[in-house]
């Protein structure tokens, strides 16, 4: 069953089943990444996760792009209220940050698919995505300091990503990746039709259970920052609670009932 959502002005909503679509749709502007887009990104994504009925959050652009950047229109408003606000500038680039570390954060599972320009904020989603699917014209683009700027937000997503020393040669040289060496480093997972790529990836990702990706994904942002050694207490506890969870118990099931477990009844 598919759900049309149209309460936002920026973004176009589309909800099948567990998966919702959400398309960045500035088409006119590459979908150049507004703050009224980022405040319906964060919206949607608070949405999805309080309601319990999103399992995967699809992210692409409209018109052939994914996201050309920021809107420059947002940093000349900026520009123009320095004298009222000093950290005008800041705010609206800390706006960004925000946006992809909540993208980051949330237990769904995120699909990004990359066609076209993806810069700014959308790389930033690019590499925040648990994964991330690239049509043939997808090109990723790190200009600012060719610009004389600093891609402050995207910095922490991108070392995460591709690893200290492909990150600062990305810095160093303002670089452009197309699709084949996007998918080299990494950066992506797959490169072709999205569309038929992301079939295969809804699939697999159905046929876990939601709850254990939610806690994988906690753990995993946990060991980013802790020891293995660490970790051992904290992770027991975690897999106890799946294996006496309502999910951990269908699921062991089953698998000796040789079935699939419920929440993989309609992949």
């Amino acid at each position: 069953m598919s759900v049309e959502l149209v309460e936002f002005t920026t973004l176009a909503l589309q909800r099948q089943g567990g998966v919702l679509h959400v398309t960045l749709n500035r088409p006119a502007q590459r979908n150049a990444m507004s703050l009224a887009m980022v405040r319906e990104l964060r919206v949607v994504l608070a949405q999805a996760e309080m309601k319990g009925e999103v399992r995967v959050i699809v992210l692409r652009g409209a018109g052939g792009h994914f996201c050309a950047g920021a809107d420059v229109a947002d940093l000349a408003m900026a520009r123009a209220q320095l004298a009222q606000n000093p950290r005008a500038i800041e705010e609206t680039n800390a706006a960004f940050g925000e946006l992809c570390g909540a993208y980051a954060a949330t237990g769904l599972a995120l699909v990004a698919l990359v066609e076209g320009a993806c810069m700014g904020g959308g790389f930033g989603l690019a590499c925040v995505a648990d994964v991330t699917l690239a049509a043939p014209s997808a090109s990723f683009k790190l200009p600012e300091t060719r610009l004389g700027l600093v891609p402050a937000q995207i910095v922490p997503f991108l070392v995460e990503r591709l690893g200290v020393a492909e990150a600062r040669r990305l810095a160093v040289t303002g670089a452009t990746l197309d699709a084949a060496t996007a998918l080299q480093l990494r950066l992506v997972h797959g490169v072709g039709d999205v569309d038929a790529l992301l079939a295969g990836t809804l699939a697999d990702i159905q046929a876990c259970a939601p709850g254990a990706i939610a806690a994988t994904k906690a753990l995993m942002a946990k060991a980013r920052l802790q020891s293995p050694a660490s970790l051992v207490a904290d992770a027991a506890v975690m897999f106890s609670r799946a294996a006496l969870g309502a999910e951990g118990q269908e699921g062991t099931m089953a698998f000796l009932q040789k079935r699939k477990p419920s929440w993989a009844a309609d992949t």
